[in-house]
This record gives structure tokens, sequence and C-alpha cells, in this order.
């Protein structure tokens, strides 16, 4: 899309100009927490309470003899030593772990053709684990245990909004259920996650490790790597393949009870408690009677059939969340019922009953007739408790395999090698030769592909393929939108438009391919993965926002799991090895999380007078405003520059004069007040910076985001000068190159830094293209290098990264979905 009044070369002064900052919160408690509504600031939202800190334990390392000792100890545990030389290190972390919830073996025996066999399961019983958590003091003030609906004023009313689990309506539905006599009742949530992971190279060995974490603590801790974070809560078994056996129901059937079965072994006290309550004295010195339940089940389709236990994706209804057939999963424009335990529990039932008549029964749920362990745990429906992955389902399915498949199968080839580089975005050569299963890779690789394929996939040149581009335009509008982290209702509306809009889009490619002469389009999109996201929006409105119930943070643990097997385990007796190492480790973390907050105690004490009413170190200030440069280069005089680079670049021709205009008419706009003319003489000292950190207030959440970027003639190799988006007057935003970053010290006013940078706002030829139209693309265009301007710092507003149109010179199109904060500012720029 062109950038309407954003055209233009003409560049007036730049005046400062400070961003509009969120208005009140609101938040509403569930009625039986007993308080009242409650009304906060911006500054104030999000904050842990003002509480009596935890008394501070001045020697954390203990039991062992010095810190010198335990930070010696966490490079062994980590470090690749054999038993004999860590032997009395394990030891002596075994003391530190006694009080901490370990695990148990226990052998399950399930029956099979007449036969007893036996498994072997390990697990850390949930509820002592969660006692574990209640009891650490440093977790304790992050608890949050009541249901809230949480408002944020838009300028005219309160708009709701969710983003932690709290916010969802499934934990408000749960509080409601609880017992109304006990005074404090509220639920203790868990998120289980449960998936294989091969743990030797070959894949010749595998695990399967339960993790958990607690709904009640911040996403920040809970789906951190410190305390508070994921845990490794059970080893399940892993039942070998039967060629004999294979796709036999009974065979099926057999596989499910032993996952259940073992899988229970982890609710010890969970299913007692959850109808009784236990009673605890939280942090707040109030009694709370505490009700376990689990929230969210975070897990790839094939463990969601195994939780739910529905037959997989070629039963009658293949969602383990909703009832539709499978014959209408590619329609996204129809609604169906929600599945609940409760009509399960009653299908299970008629088969006890009459096997014939129980089993078409369950055939028409696409269920599996076996009992599922989550029923035992009160407020825990385990089709409630599923959830969308967008790790596996949008960027590993629907995306990074059959969308991006269509497009392999219509390009011959297409390069992406020049897509601009970007912080913590996966770069490629190509689109074609690459195979991978990672669905970070493939997140990334579909945007990338997207926009190096538009002027190769033509509505005139292939009809296919700018069909399949229509597709993967709402597609990467879908997955940016279930991505955002805080949701309002408008986004709300806007994910249910846009499924209309990629169904369209995608029953049109359809159409399309059934005539194509290319071989091998999918014609046939009744596969689960093109269904499941539908349940994106509900699963926001009573989960919260994806990052909840994502995967990604417990793919992440896998990689300890199989460094412990590699390093520390001699291929036998695998789990009671693995999970050892990890329990060690785990005794290291609350060690060193008790150390560091000894340091930070120490640190705050040491200030003293430099700490503010809020609690800020005022004498640890590092940012000019909100920005800071880093790698300083050589310094040059200002002719120096001009002449130098002058000869090769036009953006340096006059570049003396430029600047001296600048100093001279622009900074008294932005508040700098100049007694009289200031004159540069040729040989000015400019001191030349190659990194700039920006920091911004994100639009998504209202927090400090941060961008990284380089204006640098030979980053790793190659020369980078990233694109920002900046405040130019009070009324405009326009996107710019950087060109060369410098501080200097100017007569009268001091050190004052600034950048030369080239706008994109020249006008486009012919207004808005069909093709940004047609696929939503944001289109600037740069003015002539000569015509460059410099800016101060202090306009930056963010980082931006634009990908140049190989057919248009001088144009460049908007990556909107490199991160949230840009996709959801877009929208507004678009308008």
């Amino acid at each position: 899309m062109a950038t309407g009044s954003n055209h233009g070369p003409n560049i007036p002064h730049q005046p400062t100009v400070n961003i509009e900052r969120p208005q009140d919160f609101k938040i509403e408690f569930h009625p039986r927490s007993g308080r009242e509504p409650l009304y906060q600031r911006f500054e104030e939202f999000g904050v842990t309470p003002e509480t009596q800190a935890p008394p501070v334990d001045e020697t954390p390392w203990r039991p062992f003899q010095s810190r010198g000792d335990f930070e010696f100890s966490e490079i062994a545990l980590n470090a690749a030593l054999n038993k004999g030389q860590v032997d009395r290190l394990l030891s002596l972390i075994t003391r530190i772990a006694q009080g901490d919830t370990q695990f148990i073996k226990h052998d399950i025996v399930v029956p099979y053709k007449k036969e007893q066999r036996v498994f072997e399961v390990h697990a850390r019983p949930l509820w002592d684990w969660a006692l574990d958590l209640l009891d650490n003091p440093l977790l304790a003030p992050h608890f949050v245990w009541d249901a809230q609906h949480v408002y944020k004023h838009n300028g005219t009313d309160f708009e709701r909004f969710f983003n932690e689990p709290w916010t969802g309506d499934r934990w408000w539905d749960i509080q409601s259920r609880l017992p109304p006599n006990l005074d404090g009742a509220a639920p203790f949530c868990f998120i289980l996650y449960a998936d294989k992971t091969k743990l030797s190279l070959h894949g010749t060995m595998k695990g399967y490790p339960v993790m958990a974490r607690c709904a009640n603590l911040p996403v920040d801790i809970r789906n951190g790597e410190g305390i508070g974070g994921g845990r490794v809560v059970g080893w399940l078994p892993i039942i070998d393949e039967e060629a004999s056996e294979q796709g036999k129901p009974g065979y099926i059937n057999f596989k499910r009870i032993v996952w259940h079965e073992a899988f229970i072994k982890l609710f010890i006290n969970l299913d007692k408690y959850s109808k009784t309550g236990y009673s605890y004295m939280c942090y707040d010195k109030k009694l709370r009677w505490l009700f376990p339940v689990i929230l969210i089940l975070s897990a790839d389709y094939e463990e969601q059939c195994m939780m739910s236990l529905i037959r997989g994706a070629q039963c009658k209804c293949p969602c383990p969340v909703c009832l539709v057939p499978r014959e209408e999963l590619s329609d996204l424009t129809k609604t169906h019922a929600i599945r609940s335990a409760k009509d399960a529990q009653a299908a299970l039932n008629v088969y006890r009953q009459s096997k014939s008549q129980g089993e078409a029964l369950l055939k028409a749920l696409g269920l599996r007739a076996v009992a599922n362990v989550l029923w035992i745990v009160e407020h825990s429906d385990p089709h409630d408790a599923m959830s969308v992955d967008r790790l596996h389902t949008v960027h590993g399915g629907m995306g990074g395999y059959h969308v991006l498949g269509e497009l392999k199968a219509i390009l011959d080839d297409v390069g992406v090698e020049e897509f601009p580089r970007w912080r913590d975005l996966n770069h490629f050569t190509t689109v074609i030769h690459v195979a991978f299963t990672d669905g970070n890779k493939k997140r990334d690789l579909v945007m990338q592909a997207f926009y190096a394929a538009l002027p190769v996939l033509t509505r005139r040149a292939s009809p296919e393929g700018f069909r399949i581009l229509r597709v993967i335009c709402s597609y990467l509008q879908l997955d940016s939108l279930i991505g955002l982290d805080v949701h309002t209702e408008q986004t709300l509306a806007m994910l249910d438009a846009e499924f209309l809009v990629f169904d369209a889009a995608l029953k049109d490619y359809v159409e399309c391919a059934m005539t194509s002469t290319v071989e091998d389009l999918k014609t046939d999109w009744n596969f689960p993965k093109t269904h499941l996201w539908t349940h994106a929006r509900r699963d926001i409105t009573r989960k919260g926002a994806a990052r909840n119930y994502s995967t990604r943070p417990n793919e992440k643990l896998h990689g300890p799991l199989k460094t412990a097997y590699a390093l520390r385990s001699n291929g036998k007796d695998v789990a009671k090895q693995i999970l050892r190492v990890d329990h060690h480790k785990c005794a290291s973390l609350l060690l060193q999380g008790c150390v560091d907050a000894l340091d930070e105690h120490c640190r705050l004490q040491a200030l003293g007078d430099d700490i503010d009413d809020s609690g800020n170190d005022i004498g640890h200030i590092t940012f000019d405003g909100h920005v800071k440069l880093g790698s300083p280069q050589s310094c040059y005089t200002i002719q120096d520059i001009e002449t130098r680079l002058g000869v090769h670049d036009r953006a340096f021709q006059g570049f003396r004069k430029k600047f001296s205009d600048f100093i001279n008419t622009s900074l008294p706009s932005y508040g700098y007040q100049l007694t009289r003319w200031v004159t540069i003489p040729a040989d000015f000292l400019i001191h030349e910076h190659r990194y700039l950190k920006v920091n911004y207030e994100n639009t998504v959440d209202w927090r400090q985001s941060t961008d990284h970027l380089r204006c640098n003639p030979s980053f790793h190799g190659q020369p980078r000068f990233d694109c920002a988006l900046i405040q130019l007057t009070a009324e405009r935003i326009i996107f710019v190159r950087l060109i060369l970053m410098l501080k200097c010290d100017i007569p009268d006013i001091g050190a004052f830094q600034f950048t030369l940078v080239q706008p994109y706002t020249a006008g486009i030829v012919g207004g808005t293209r069909r093709i940004d139209r047609d696929l939503r693309l944001i289109r600037v265009k740069s003015v002539p290098r000569v015509d460059s301007i410099i800016i101060p710092l202090k306009s930056f507003i963010r980082g931006a990264l634009l990908f140049p149109d190989p057919e248009h010179h001088d144009e460049y199109l908007v990556v909107e979905h490199v991160d949230s904060d840009m996709f959801l500012r877009m929208k507004s720029w678009a308008h």
C-alpha cells in the first residue's frame, strides 16, 4: 500500500514529539475474592504490590563452604566430567536438594491378550512440586490467585483485554464453581506438556518427558529458565511398535491405556485436593483454600490425540476440541459443538453396557474406548484445556508444511539471499532446496518466501502462484494476530474477520488448482491443521494470549535432556540417570536464585541515596533518552568525512554545510537555545558509531522493547545499514535508512548525538499499485541520496525492516510481520 500523505522529498524542520502513553487501567476481581475494582495509572499497572521483603540469606551458598565453591560446582556440573570426578560434587548437591521433591519410580501393569505387561514410569508428584513453589520466598510475592477482568481506557471507554491466564474466562468460570462456603477458595493452575524427543543423534534412543509450569505465576517467570520456570515432572514409557499389532484397534487402545496409567502417577493427592482444597497461608498472610486444576494442555496434534483420546486425523471428528466432521475441516466459516468430558464419559458408559452400541457412538464422536485420567481432577476437562500450538499447528504445519509446500510445487526456485538481515531472524539462500523440521525456521522462511516471490508469481504469469500468495498473505496476518501477547476486543474482531478472508483465499486457490497444469497441487485441505487454529479466538478469551500455551519454552528444555544423555549417561537405565542430572541442576538453580537475591539486596544497599522514591537507580543512567550509541570508531574531521565519503556517495556531498544548517536552523525547534550562529570549521571533530540500541514502548503490551540497529560498511563481512521509523514532525512519522551515526561536542550546547539518514518519503509514480491492494503491501520510496537529512537520535521511534522491490528502483516493502509491534503500527499506518 502506498504511504499517502507521507510522500514528498521536502523535509520540514523536526521538533521532538512525545508519544501519548496509554491511559488508566481497571481490574475487576472475581466476586469470590472480596476485592473491590482497582484503578491504576500506567506506571502502576503490572507492578508487583509492595509487601514485606522476604528475609535475605547472608550465606545462600550453604552447604558449600564459600560462594567460590558453589560457582565452581556450577561450572563442573555443566562440564563433561567423568563419574569419579563428580561423585563428591553430586553428593553435596544432593544434600541441597533434600528439601526439593524428587522422582519416584513406578512399575505399572497393563494386561494385553492375557499377558501382564510391565512398564516403568518416573514421576515427581505434581502437588509436591507445587508446594515447593509455594514455599519458595523468592516466588511467593508473584503468585496471582483470583480471576480478573482487565480493561484499558481507549480514550472513550474501558476496553477489555486478555494476556495472562487469569484474565481469561476459564479461570473465572473455575473459581465460580469452587465451594462457596470456603473463604479464599482459589485455583492452583497447572500447565502440562508432554512429547517424545530423540535423545541420541541418530534417534535410536528416545525419551518421553512431561513438563509442568504454574499458571499462577507471571509469564516472564513461568516461561523463563530460572526459578519458577518449567520443570520436568515425569518420564513416560515408550511402547515399541510391533509389526504384527500395527493398526489393530485393540493394540492402539492398549498404548493409550498405558499412557494414561503412567500419567496418573503425577496426580498423587492431586485428585483429592481438587475436590477438598488444600489450606495454605499465602505470602500476603491470607489463608486460602487452593484447588489444583489442569488449566492448559500444551502439545502438538499427536499428543493432543493421546491426551484427549480422540482417534486421530482420519476419524469422523478429528478435532480434540470440537465435533467438526472430517469432510468439513477446510470450511472455516462454520462453527461446531464443543466437546466436553461429560459427553465423553457418557459415551464410555454406553460402551461398558453395550460394546456394539457404545463402539458406534464412540466412533461417531471420534473417541477411544479408554477412560481419561484427567477426568479424576476436578474442573480439568481435557477438551477445554487443549490449546492451539503455534509452533506445530501454524508454523510447522499449516504454514511451514502445507502452504510452503504449495509454493515449492509452483516455483522452480526463488532466492531469498537478498532478504535484509535482522536480529533473531533466520536467513536462507533458497526456498526450494531446504528441508528441516524446526518450526521456527519454517516461520521465517514462509515470510521471506512471500516477499521474494512477489515479482515472480504475478497475476498474469502464474494464476496458481498469485493465488497462493494471497493465501500466504492472509496466513501471515492470522499468524501475527494470534501471536499478539495482549489481545483486545478490537484485535479479536480482526482475527474473526481474517479467518473469513483466509477461507475465501484458500477456496479460490483450490478452485484454480483443480484446473491447473501444475502437478501435485493440493486440492483437498480437509486435514486437522487447516481447522485447529480456528480455535485461537476461543483459547485467547478463555486462557489468555497464545504464549501461555506455547510449546516453544518446553521444547527448549529438550536440549539439556539430550546433553545429559550424551555426557552423563552410559546408555543404560537412561531415564534414571538423566532425571538425576536434571534434579541436581534444579537444586543448583535454587541456590543461584538465592545468591542473585543477595547480590541485588547488597547492590540496593550500596546505592543508598542514589535510589529515588520509585526504586529506580538514578546513579546508573546509560541511555541518552531511549537510545544508546555503541561500537565507536575513529574520530574524523567533518571535512575529511565530506571529502573521503562524498566521492562515492552523494549523500555526503555538501555534508559540512548540511550539518551547519541543521545545527543553526533545526536544533532550536528541538528545544535547544542558541545565542549565536554556530560556525562549523573544517577541522570540527566528529566521532562515528556503528551500533544503535533503541528502547521503545511496545504498542501491543505497553512494555519496553528493544531494537538493535547497525550502520556498518562491513558487519560480518557484509554491508549493513538498517532502517528505522522516526518522528519527523508532530504530525508525521516516516521510514529512513541509516547512513552515518555520529557524536560530537557543539559549542554552547555540549555533547550531541545525531545521524545522517535517507528518508523514504518520495512519491510513488502512479499512486497505489494493484498488487499492493491485492496483497496488502505497504510500499515506500526513497528520496535521492543527495537529499539525505540529519536528524537527532532522540527522534527515533524504533527499527524497521524494509524489503527492496527488485521490479521498481528505490521502492521498498515494509516487512510488517517482523514483530507484533510493527504489525500493529502498520495497521494504523495503512489507514
